[in-house]
């Protein structure tokens, strides 16, 4: 208890620079917090298509693995052959670009799927604004993207000079860096200029059909594409994702923590070196030798600790705050990996407390009666 007073005591003699240590806190939580809830979001957005359309089988180009990162042109032949084969019940083409929806300087980009709605396979995952497309000149839009540019159902886009009228919102569509559109395939194949150009066949088997032997007899009847199961598919995918977000989540979080290491060494240093003549006398009178460093350990402690409490308490209001100026940022964040983050904060504090500790092997007992 008198540890705990002493190390209250001691940071309360500093109030703006104990203050500025617990923002500073609470920003690299904030920061990590929000780095791992994009990731999350992102996660959501990019798999989310996948998971929700469930299919047997997912065919693509030879040499294609997934539709995150990767190229895929299929031609009707291809298709033609899949259907053949037998236990194949349903082929559905889906057609996946990039297009443009508006002009400059107001154009935005969008993932636009065209598919077959009457297939069931395709489309997104759930509409709850609206319904699908049901004509060539009728699109869904991502909920993210509508409510970032004020999109509502009724409303008239343009892309390629193609006049499209807003049916639908969905959502589990927001990569982030891009959201989905959703249009029927001939209108999406009308837009690229090639009839019969696809992008995935997302294959249905007939009812007692095996994957396992339905995906060989595709890939020796067609050796011009790969064929995937949903996990493995789903896998590929994932694996894409991670790639491309995961090392920049990690760089930053790294840096944030050293950074947070530093200046906290370097906070609790000069605190030290202001109390030097203070402790010199508390050495002199007898104190374990453990004390001390126990009280800057746990001068770490509760910094860390009041900092983890305002990063929670002030997390959501950033988020919204975010969310309001951009509705495309996507953040998930799960109430145990913020609790981690916090302990990881409070275990970069320790390693701050341990380093600036080092200081106090240079005080000595005499000094007090210089």
């Amino acid at each position: 208890m008198m540890l705990d007073a002493y190390s209250l005591g001691a940071l309360r003699t500093q109030p703006a620079r104990t203050m500025l240590s617990v923002g500073g806190i609470a920003g690299c939580v904030i920061l990590m917090l929000f780095l791992l809830g994009v990731y999350r979001g992102v996660a959501d957005g990019s798999l989310e298509y996948i998971r929700a359309n469930r299919t047997d089988l997912w065919i693509l180009q030879h040499n294609a693995s997934n539709i995150l990162r990767c190229t895929s042109v299929l031609l009707p032949v291809q298709a033609a052959h899949v259907a053949g084969i037998p236990g194949v019940e349903t082929v559905a083409p889906v057609l996946l670009i990039l297009a443009t929806i508006g002009r400059e300087p107001e154009a935005a980009t969008v993932y636009l799927a065209g598919y077959n709605p009457a297939s069931g396979l395709g489309g997104p995952p759930t509409i709850p604004i609206g319904r699908e497309p049901a004509a060539d000149d009728e699109i869904v839009l991502d909920a993210a993207f509508a409510r970032k540019f004020s999109y509502l159902v009724g409303d008239t886009v343009t892309i390629r000079n193609q006049h499209l009228s807003v049916v639908g919102i969905s959502t589990g569509t927001n990569a982030f860096v891009v959201q989905y559109a959703f249009v029927n395939l001939p209108t999406a194949q009308r837009l690229v200029g090639v009839p019969g150009l696809a992008t995935a066949y997302l294959v249905r088997l007939s009812h007692g059909a095996s994957r396992e032997a339905v995906a060989p007899a595709i890939r020796a009847a067609v050796p011009t594409v790969a064929v995937f199961d949903q996990t493995t598919f789903l896998a590929n995918n994932t694996r894409e994702m991670q790639a491309g977000f995961l090392p920049f989540i990690f760089t930053i979080s790294a840096l944030g923590l050293t950074v947070l290491t530093v200046v906290l060494s370097l906070l609790l240093s000069i605190h030290i070196l202001e109390r030097r003549r203070e402790l010199a006398v508390m050495k002199a009178l007898g104190a374990p030798p453990c004390f001390l460093g126990l009280a800057t350990i746990k001068q770490a402690l509760m910094l860390a600790g009041a900092g983890g409490v305002v990063a929670l308490l002030l997390f959501w209001p950033v988020v919204e705050l975010v969310q309001a100026l951009a509705p495309e940022v996507a953040v998930d964040v799960q109430t145990t990996e913020a609790l981690w983050i916090v302990g990881l904060v409070a275990v970069t504090a320790l390693a701050s407390a341990l380093v600036s500790m080092q200081r106090l092997r240079r005080i000595y007992a005499l000094e007090a009666f210089a």
